[in-house]
């Protein structure tokens, strides 16, 4: 029997996990559920429907697992714990200040209604996360060191296109070589903001615009560009599209730490991604911790999770058997 799964939202990310679920053989799409107009979504996988997202409660019976596509600062905060309440779910809410207050309302929802719901998957949080429990587990006395990119940052981009005088824009993250290679070394060093990442922006603006203004109201944005080296370049926009049209992404974790009686030895663990797609890859990682709620809720287990939660044989098809041959 395959488990039989929804998407929630149909942009690139929605994208992406129809792509991931056509390489999972026991899943398969039952519905698509979007906020626009059905009849002008067109998706990929023959035979599947797309509906209104407020006919999704109709098909709770016909969906094991619901997979939320939105967006984390507006969208996953209401849809996650209202669908809850009548599906097991996965999002991959990303605001890390506040995972806390999300966990607690999806929680409260899916013990109520006696379903699994899974939050924040995709790779930080989510795998990134995973690297940084196990290495504190190991290394117990020691430092974390995260770095992002070099990638697109979507909200980044977002931000930019915001500005007057912008028509289109990409932001890329980038991660500071010397920091980078000195968490590698073993000197952890105590690093700024300003010291770990730059910010690369490429903007299309509008004719006529002002540039100066443009890269001024760029670079003191407060939350996003301000604590940074920020770089604005201004380029065609047909060089936005032939040279920034794919969505990389990536990053590095460290646990640099000491062992021994006089803490003599030293030891970095280092996890490391280089992402095509992110939205892609995310979607993959949605995809596997589906087949985990699903089994989690058959076998009687409700309320909210997260990575830290689920043990990692939940998300592979194969038996325990199988796994220990292949894999351990």
């Amino acid at each position: 029997m395959s488990i039989r799964i929804g998407i929630a939202g149909y942009g690139n990310l929605g994208r992406g996990v129809e792509c991931a679920i056509d390489q999972n053989k026991d899943m398969e799409l039952v519905a698509v559920f979007t906020r626009r107009n059905p009849d002008t979504v067109k998706i990929s996988t023959p035979g599947v429907k797309v509906y209104p997202m407020v006919d999704a409660v109709k098909m709770k019976d016909d969906i094991d697992v619901m997979i939320l596509c939105g967006g984390s600062a507006t969208d996953l905060p209401k849809q996650t714990p209202e669908i809850a309440e009548n599906f097991n779910v996965i999002d991959s809410f990303d605001t890390h200040a506040v995972i806390n207050e999300h966990f607690s309302a999806v929680d409260k929802a899916a013990r109520q209604s006696g379903k699994v719901a899974v939050i924040s998957v995709g790779w930080d949080p989510g795998m990134f996360s995973l690297s940084r429990i196990y290495a504190n587990a190991i290394l117990p006395e020691g430092q974390d060191y995260t770095f992002w990119g070099k990638g697109v940052s979507q909200g980044h981009s977002d931000a930019i296109r915001r500005v007057k005088g912008v028509k289109d824009a990409k932001q890329y993250t980038v991660p500071v070589s010397s920091a980078l290679n000195a968490v590698r070394n073993g000197e952890n060093p105590e690093l700024s903001t300003r010291q770990k990442h730059t910010r690369e922006c490429f903007v299309v603006a509008e004719e006529g615009a002002d540039l100066e203004q443009i890269e001024r109201d760029i670079k003191q944005m407060p939350n996003y560009f301000a604590d940074y080296d920020t770089t604005v370049n201004f380029i065609s926009e047909e060089e936005l599209k032939k040279n920034h049209s794919t969505i990389p992404h990536g990053g590095f974790v460290f646990r640099s730490g000491k062992t021994g009686w006089n803490r003599e030895n030293s030891h970095i663990i280092e996890y490391s991604l280089k992402l095509d797609s992110n939205p892609q890859f995310t979607a993959s990682v949605l995809v596997a911790y589906a087949r985990a709620a699903y089994r989690l809720n058959s076998e009687g287990k409700s309320g909210c999770m997260t990575v830290f939660d689920i043990a990692p044989a939940y998300l592979l098809a194969e038996s325990g058997e199988q796994l220990r041959k292949k894999l351990l």
